[in-house]
């Protein structure tokens, strides 16, 4: 069965063509069936496949699958090759497993849809982009991989595109991306000139015996690479386009949060992880950059009232952790919190989407409220996944990753208190920004009366991913294992560090103070939260970490405010002035001759005569 698995991307991909050309021509039926079906499908081959690599000998603990050459030039010759290894599958089985309870949602979220076909086409070729950068066994197929799902993130996050609003956040998700994607694809130049090769279990050898720890080579590569996960994952400094892709449909922010985009970044680090290890200055920016971001994130997270807005930067924060994880060289934590994260956060997304078409659109969290009662199964998995985030302590899957993360972040070789302290801030955030919204959204008053409730479609995902949020959490000892031989991780416990016990105890103690604090302020005490903001001060910090700290604002004048001078300088130089001017002239050769367009025969004749006459004159006496 294992010789199969190169069906799991080629089934999405095949029902992404076929909704493409004769989607818009099939009823709503089968365009649900096909493309639900096929990622269905492919979930199913991947957990046989999975069953098989676990009972197969396997060389190295990997398989490797070559379909055909890609291209042969000068002896550069990638292949269509994949690569199976305990990294990938995990990846694999979260993709298809979470994608196909998005897409099984998606199937009655989008049913009034006009443009339901192509909803799902896009949808199934980002499932197909996404499984082909985690299997890929060469960086080219990855950077294909890459840019597919760069693409359908477009495609999707301006999906209702005839709202200037949609395109225009799509627009910033495709340009901020291609920051990162073009350090990548630096990256990507200098390994292969420098080691001949981008198959990339040769290239991770190569560079171990010929690059020494610290080398320029590989400190330059491992930032450039950093660069395109920094830009993929919405990390500092790229992370202004994560929110304002909240634009699409719901069941596209499930999916880019929970299952593919975003952790793109995650996956690449984790699998060029070799080349990290040989740069220690390259792998503590990774821990900075994620330390810093999910500090930042949680504070804006704190002051949104649109409960999809509070969700993106949340997914922001969270990256942030597996980011610190990397960092550390807790390789196998930052793949355990991905799994974690892609169930309770595909299942708030998907929460949030009921409450919003439940509400008729209504997206703020300061206008909902008592809904505990008449969303019931919502509530209660939309509870349980929030739990999950904050980290409820011995129960919910996010508690189990997350602490160990923050443990590690001290205990690692690579650790240092700094970080610690931050993956402890961090946890009260999530813990209060968490609460807030849950606060806010089903208990207290009434605020918009509920129109539409969810069918069993939609419902399903919910419970289905609600049990997975709890019981992911006690397969950790199992995961780390299963992740080791593709992963081996570089965490020793430092003699007198702290104990893991006491880091549980400490994001335990967190996870409180925020529950109570959210609650003395956004259920018992509503004032109090009003008069925080008030303040002059608290209204200061409020609108900054509102607007992203102002990310948006430095970018616009430093970066866009001089493209558009400089583009108008352009526009009027004289090398436009040169093309206008035979424009213009072009012009008026045309009203020249078409007021020679008279209509009388006998003008026609006279001019066709003159013209004759002048001709044989030409000739006779030149």
């Amino acid at each position: 069965m294992i010789h199969l698995f190169w069906l799991i991307p080629t089934l999405p991909f095949a029902s992404a063509v076929v909704l493409m050309l004769i989607g818009s021509r099939l009823s709503k039926r089968m365009a649900a069936g096909l493309g639900v079906g096929s990622i269905g499908l492919s979930a199913v081959i991947t957990i046989l496949v999975a069953a098989s690599f676990l009972s197969e000998p396997r060389s190295g603990g990997a398989f490797t699958q070559l379909l055909w050459t890609w291209i042969d030039i000068g002896g550069f010759r990638p292949q269509i090759g994949l690569y199976l290894d305990s990294l990938s599958l995990v990846m694999v089985l979260v993709v298809t497993f979470v994608g196909f309870l998005i897409h099984l949602y998606s199937a009655e979220f989008m049913i009034e849809d006009d443009g339901y076909g192509r909803f799902f086409a896009y949808m199934n070729l980002f499932v197909a982009s996404m499984l082909t950068l985690l299997l890929g066994n060469n960086l080219l197929l990855l950077y294909l991989g890459w840019e597919g799902v760069g693409l359908c993130s477009y495609l999707l996050i301006g999906f209702w595109y005839r709202d200037p609003v949609n395109g225009r956040a799509a627009r910033k998700a495709f340009i901020v991306t291609r920051v990162g994607d073009t350090a990548m694809l630096l990256g990507l130049f200098l390994l292969f000139t420098r080691l001949g090769t981008l198959q990339i279990q040769d290239l991770m050898q190569r560079a171990s015996a010929q690059w020494a720890v610290g080398s320029t080579f590989a400190v330059g590569a491992a930032l450039l690479l950093l660069g395109g996960a920094v830009g993929k994952s919405a990390q500092l400094p790229l992370q202004v386009w994560l929110p304002d892709a909240m634009a699409g449909p719901t069941p596209v922010s499930a999916l880019l949060h929970a299952a593919t985009m975003v952790t793109a970044g995650v996956y690449l680090i984790a699998r060029t992880h070799v080349l990290f290890s040989l740069a220690p200055s390259a792998q503590l920016a990774v821990a900075v950059v994620g330390a810093c971001t999910l500090l930042l994130a949680g504070f804006s997270a704190l002051t949104q009232h649109d409960i999809k807005r509070i969700l993106a930067y949340s997914t922001v924060s969270q990256i942030g952790y597996m980011f610190l994880a990397l960092g550390v060289g807790a390789w196998e934590a930052a793949i355990f919190h991905f799994v974690t994260h892609a169930f309770f956060k595909a299942l708030l997304f998907l929460g949030a989407g009921v409450i919003i078409n439940a509400l008729h659109e209504e997206h703020s969290i300061f206008r909902m409220g008592g809904l505990r009662k008449e969303l019931p199964v919502t509530f209660w998995t939309f509870l349980i996944a929030g739990c999950s985030l904050a980290g409820l302590p011995l129960i919910t899957a996010g508690f189990f990753s997350k602490d160990l993360i923050i443990w590690q972040s001290w205990s690692s070789p690579q650790g240092q208190p700094t970080l610690w302290t931050a993956g402890v801030i961090g946890a009260l955030l999530t813990s209060l920004y968490t609460f807030r919204m849950i606060f806010r959204t089903f208990f207290g008053p009434v605020g918009t009366p509920v129109t539409k409730r969810p069918g069993y479609a939609m419902t399903i995902p919910l419970v289905v991913l609600g049990f997975l949020s709890i019981v992911g959490g006690y397969v950790k000892q199992s995961l780390l294992d299963f992740l080791h031989s593709a992963l081996p991780s570089t965490v020793e416990v430092h003699a007198g560090a702290l104990t893991e016990t006491r880091s549980e105890i400490i994001a335990g103690l967190v996870f409180l103070l925020g529950l109570y604090t959210s609650y003395l302020f956004h259920l018992q005490k509503r004032n109090l939260a009003d008069a925080v903001v008030e303040n002059p001060i608290g209204r200061m910090l409020h609108e900054w970490w509102f607007a992203d700290w102002g990310f948006d604002w430095v970018y616009d004048k430093v970066f866009v405010q001089p493209f558009i001078w400089a583009s108008g300088i352009n526009k009027n130089d004289f090398v436009d002035d040169f093309y206008t001017g035979i424009a213009r002239f072009t012009q008026l050769l045309y009203r020249g001759l078409s007021d020679s367009e008279t209509g009388r025969v006998r003008w026609y004749a006279a001019s066709m005569a003159a013209g004759t006459v002048l001709f044989i004159a030409m000739v006779l006496f030149k």
